[in-house]
């Protein structure tokens, strides 16, 4: 077998549901598994599963164990000689794990691949390429000059910066969202180290399959990747967990350095936390004591762009909750250049209103959405898709039932 995906699931049934329908058109041809491991989710993912993907290997857990206990579990089950670690909350271009796969066999020095990631509104994820976080590498990117100087190769590095998009190159760090592997080499490390219950797992097998030799590589195949609906990243308990594998990461790998060194980094992650928790607290109060939401954030547009039949689910979803849509029909070949081919149309309608455009997948390919949004990201304007089989309509924020 050449390749087995494996996608940890935690109460995200609908985004794991499109993911597996991008999933299995960009298996077309490959020879391949799919391992979804479930870590107890409260909602009914296993037996959505069970009874609508019956082509997937279903794991589920009797607790949540956590990202990298629930991977390791699944690649000691693996079968290919390939090993994609997939988010539930991606979705994956037609010719991405084809291009992956290719890339992977023309490069026997590499460790691991990542690849181009579009945040909801087109734009390029900082995440699909990053540095290995040294202590100095870690205190430039939480005292801010990362952000200020994000090209510079001192300043910038944590994000590599430099490097140009369009082309692939090696960098360091994958991230865990989509990384491809092989097999043996996933078996010689070991899988991820346990001790990191969800985030920095990624960091750390990147960082030794570098120890061990190993090149990992940046590709420009595309998915995207609605950051943040595999977590809940407004919990208390995230922020916890997330600075935490900061702190592991610098104790296990840098902690022979002087304090000297350590202590700003220390410092600059508990300061993060720290005001990351103020936030929370903050936004918890004014829920409790009902400061209302703003205009600005309630004032969202919907653009539909598929099929009559997808058109009229649709606005049969948007009027039941009295949200605004603008409905027009269109498919890959009438209209290839989907909303951007609409804007004047869109601007006339909503103005500076944040817009979510909804896809219909029976229409447009995934790619096609995607290059539509690469090509033209605006900061109002995000991703979504119908999901046919479900009748959903799952956007970056929420799901529409």
């Amino acid at each position: 077998m050449k390749l087995s995906v494996i996608i940890v699931s935690y109460q995200v049934r609908h985004y794991l549901s499109l993911c597996l329908d991008s999933l299995k058109r960009a298996l077309q041809g490959v020879e391949a598994e799919v391992i979804v491991v479930d870590n107890h989710s409260g909602d009914d993912t296993v037996d959505y599963l069970r009874k609508n993907y019956s082509w997937v290997r279903l794991i589920a857990n009797n607790h949540n164990l956590g990202f990298a206990r629930a991977n390791n579990i699944a690649i000691r089950q693996a079968k290919g000689e390939f090993v994609l670690l997939l988010n539930p909350d991606t979705v994956v271009a037609e010719t991405t794990i084809v291009e992956c796969l290719q890339f992977m066999e023309n490069h026997t020095d590499a460790g691991a691949l990542g690849v181009c990631m579009l945040n909801r509104d087109g734009t390029f994820a900082k995440e699909s390429r990053r540095s290995v976080p040294t202590p100095m590498t870690a205190f430039y990117k939480m005292s801010g000059l990362c952000s200020l100087y994000p090209e510079s190769r001192r300043y910038g590095r944590y994000y590599m910066g430099w490097l140009p998009w369009d082309r692939s190159a090696p960098i360091q760090i994958t991230s865990g969202a989509f990384s491809m592997f092989r097999l043996s080499k996933l078996q010689e490390m070991r899988g991820f180290d346990e001790d990191y219950f969800m985030y920095g797992e990624d960091i750390d097998l990147s960082y030794r399959l570098m120890l061990d030799g190993c090149t990992n590589y940046y590709l420009p195949a595309t998915i995207l990747h609605y950051k943040g609906e595999s977590t809940h990243k407004s919990s208390f308990r995230y922020v916890h967990v997330f600075y935490e594998a900061m702190l592991i990461f610098l104790k296990k790998h840098f902690g022979n350095l002087s304090i000297l060194l350590a202590l700003p980094v220390k410092i600059a992650i508990y300061v993060k936390a720290l005001g990351a928790l103020m936030s929370m607290s903050l936004h918890s109060l004014r829920k409790m004591l009902g400061f209302p939401i703003s205009r600005k954030q309630l004032a969202v547009g919907y653009v539909c762009v598929g099929s009559q039949q997808m058109l009229d689910c649709c606005r049969k979803k948007l009027d039941e909750r009295a949200l605004d849509g603008l409905y027009i029909k269109g498919d890959g070949s009438t209209l290839p250049k989907g909303h951007t081919g609409i804007m004047e149309q869109i601007i006339s309608e909503y103005g500076s209103k944040e817009v979510v455009v909804v896809y219909d997948t029976n229409t447009y390919t995934y790619q096609q959405v995607l290059s539509i949004f690469a090509g033209d990201p605006h900061s109002n304007i995000t991703i979504a898709f119908y999901c046919e089989n479900s009748d959903v309509i799952v956007t970056g924020n929420e799901v529409i039932q």
